[in-house]
């Protein structure tokens, strides 16, 4: 798809992702694949409908990593735009949507790596995390700031594996698919993850 015959608008998300409740598609609206040949021949706004139907999964994807409301329009920004200069390598052999999330996990993880030095004395704060009542407990604070700390302390490769097979409910078949990673190297990942978290969350307890 020639860059000269059509770019991406700049795509307004909200600040969450439950902010948006979207209609179910109709019956009668065009499918992803209809869309996807409409934007191929320089259609913006067919392109503009996809990332709509389709921004509820992704913003709920990339809040998992996101440790505010800019990182998580940057993070899902960044994937709709290599949605766009990659459409014309969707073959149609699977859905549109495993497609893009695949594109969305490599996105996650892209982010996870380049925001790791950054980040190495920050303790990032997910999505449910920014809206926490004033009346939530002490125990319960302190619960959700360790693990926030102990994932902080993963690599981007096992706080991927770990957010996909705990928080996203994952096989470790589909992370496979996702990742390109063979099953096997997920099972390690997730092993190393799983100690890492535990070696952490032990020493914070003891201080």
């Amino acid at each position: 798809m020639p860059a000269s015959t059509f770019a991406p608008r700049a795509i307004a998300f909200p600040n969450t992702p439950q902010a948006d409740n979207l209609a179910a598609v109709d019956s009668a609206a065009p499918t992803d694949e209809t869309l996807i040949r409409s934007t191929l021949a320089g259609d913006d706004d067919a392109f503009a409908e996809l990332a709509r139907r389709h921004k509820p999964k992704i913003f709920a994807m990339a809040a998992r990593f996101a440790r505010n409301d800019h990182e998580l329009d940057d993070i899902c920004q960044e994937i709709f735009i290599r949605a766009w200069k990659h459409l014309a390598s969707f073959r149609a052999d699977a859905p549109f949507e495993h497609w893009l999330s695949r594109l969305a996990v490599r996105g996650c993880y892209d982010f996870l790596r380049k925001a790791r030095r950054s980040r190495e004395h920050d303790v990032p704060l997910d999505d449910n995390a920014r809206n926490i009542s004033a009346e939530e407990k002490p125990g319960a604070r302190h619960a959700r700031e360790t693990l926030a700390l102990a994932m902080s302390k993963l690599s981007p490769e096992e706080k991927l594996v770990i957010t996909l097979l705990e928080l996203e409910e994952k096989s470790v078949r589909e992370i496979a698919a996702l990742t390109g990673w063979s099953e096997s190297n997920v099972k390690v990942r997730a092993f190393r993850a799983r100690a890492a978290l535990k070696r952490v969350i032990e020493t914070h307890r003891e201080k």
